[in-house]
């Protein structure tokens, strides 16, 4: 039977934005669902307890996020470390904190943007112990919104630098020629993301 596999979106998205990436999924021979959430009014802390929940309730072999959707899986999973998740590929997420949502939380017109999701967005995590295996892919074409809040001086996807994607304790990493938003929607990044949850490594 295929993997059962679970999409988590990122900031001002919905279920609709993931669409393309489940497609390709699908295609490749997953049973790809996708976990909606109101990232900005509920925020991070509501979707980490529902995603824990409908993780216990309804068990799925692996976990994709995009963006705050990969932070959200792993804090998902901290809460719930037995669920039989074996494989976790977080796509575009500021795994180590957002200087981007840094910027947008400094000024009093942008701070309403993140809503109730800025606190993970801007702290990250510490290292990821779990049993699951992480895989993530980063982008390095620096274009985007994004780019309206941060300058990075080091390779980014426009909205989040490839460095802040590494995360201590991932099983792998690797980087796709894309923007932040063409995460989503690339062929690349899609196959990458089948590699892993296949292999628990990349394909570099």
């Amino acid at each position: 039977m295929p993997q059962r596999v679970l999409l988590v979106h990122g900031l001002l998205n919905s279920n609709v934005w993931l669409a393309p990436l489940a497609w390709r999924l699908r295609r490749a021979g997953f049973r790809a669902e996708i976990f909606g959430y109101p990232s900005v009014v509920g925020g991070a802390d509501q979707a980490v307890a529902r995603l824990h929940e409908r993780l216990v309730r309804d068990p799925v072999d692996a976990l994709v996020g995009h963006s705050l959707g990969g932070l959200i899986a792993l804090a998902a999973l901290r809460l719930a470390p037995t669920v039989p998740v074996s494989r976790v590929v977080c796509i575009g997420s500021p795994l180590r904190g957002s200087t981007t949502a840094g910027n947008v939380a400094a000024r009093a017109w942008s701070r309403p943007l993140l809503g109730h999701s800025a606190r993970l967005l801007q702290e990250g995590l510490d290292a990821w112990t779990g049993p699951a295996q992480v895989g993530v892919v980063a982008g390095d074409v620096p274009r985007g919104m994004g780019r309206l809040f941060s300058r990075f001086e080091e390779a980014s996807d426009g909205t989040v630098s490839i460095e802040e994607t590494r995360l201590p304790g991932i099983a792998d990493h690797c980087v796709a020629h894309c923007s932040h938003t063409g995460l989503v929607f690339s062929a690349e990044a899609a196959a990458q993301a089948a590699h892993f949850l296949r292999e628990g490594r990349f394909r570099h």
